[in-house]
């Protein structure tokens, strides 16, 4: 128990994103350090529905599932952090080959987010082609208190040049709850000759721009075309052949996508841009009428 009389989050408990990977002698490998950092190249794909069966099958014969994967995938919900003037959104639209956002993560059913549920605090960034995410879990009152009021707080061994570098960036950028997106996902582990391979399938892909609580009991829409999935392969040097070679067969399309950008430019907070994806209901708002296809996180 820390100072305040709240009990810090656990740091050795693992999220989806940290499930243990097996290395080649078999055994599993595990991040135990407060502070998390994942250094990947990344390509994303979307995906019609009817073929994300044969995906599935064509990945099982080569990974593991992420044993946080269960049938429909595990909930995801991430609330973006942004200036007035969305400076990280046009930094992602602009391709800035230098760039970042921060975010809080929850994993789990939102009904059973509470202020001392562990989520997970994070930066994500880009360098050239290398994306790189740095995280931190702290329990959900404190994430709150740090990027929404800009009040450092208490935390593990390991973690307070993180938190240093998050106030500074809420302080120096006038960062604040922006938009939120939400969907389900299936995770696959590469080992071996894939060690560090992980496939990732995100079904219903839904966002909002207000009631910034990820607990909240509240109406998302869709902000992907509801018959497509996207599908991000992430790989520590360089994605096997036969990923690239499956992907072709299967026809998934490359695409250049934010979820936080397409939640952002499905609400009307910033033009559509060419790399925005319309849903069918983006007609009915851009007319004024009220949205067709919603969903609840």
């Amino acid at each position: 128990m820390n100072e305040t009389g709240q009990t810090p989050v656990d740091a050795a408990q693992e999220s989806p994103e940290e499930a243990p990977e097996k290395a080649s002698s078999g055994e599993l490998r595990r991040t135990a350090s407060a502070l998390h950092s994942f250094n990947r190249f990344e390509i994303k794909y979307l995906l019609s529905y009817e073929e994300v069966p044969r995906l599935r099958e064509e990945l099982a014969a080569r990974m593991e599932a992420d044993p946080f994967t269960t049938r429909g995938g595990y909930p995801v919900a991430s609330l973006y952090y942004d200036s007035t003037s969305l400076r990280y959104y046009w930094e992602k639209i602009e391709g800035l080959r230098f760039r970042r956002k921060i975010r809080v993560r929850a994993y789990g059913e939102r009904h059973e987010l509470n202020d001392e549920s562990p989520v997970y605090l994070e930066i994500k960034q880009r360098v050239n082609r290398v994306t790189q995410k740095r995280r931190v879990k702290v329990p959900y009152l404190l994430a709150r208190k740090l990027c929404d009021e800009a009040v450092l707080i208490d935390h593990e061994p390991g973690q307070r040049a993180f938190l240093e570098e998050v106030l500074g960036l809420v302080e120096g950028h006038g960062l604040r709850p922006t938009a939120i997106t939400a969907y389900n996902r299936e995770a696959y582990l590469g080992s071996d000759a894939d060690l560090g391979l992980r496939v990732t399938i995100d079904h219903r892909v839904r966002g909002r721009d207000r009631d910034f609580h990820l607990g909240a009991e509240v109406e998302n829409r869709l902000i992907i075309p509801p018959h497509k999935a996207i599908v991000e392969v992430k790989a520590n040097e360089r994605v096997p052949y036969w990923v690239t070679d499956m992907a072709a067969r299967l026809g998934m399309s490359v695409v250049r996508i934010s979820k936080y950008c397409q939640s952002i430019e499905a609400h009307g907070l910033a033009p559509r841009s060419v790399f925005h994806l319309p849903v069918e209901d983006d007609y009915a708002v851009r007319a004024g009428k009220p949205a067709t296809e919603t969903a609840s996180v």
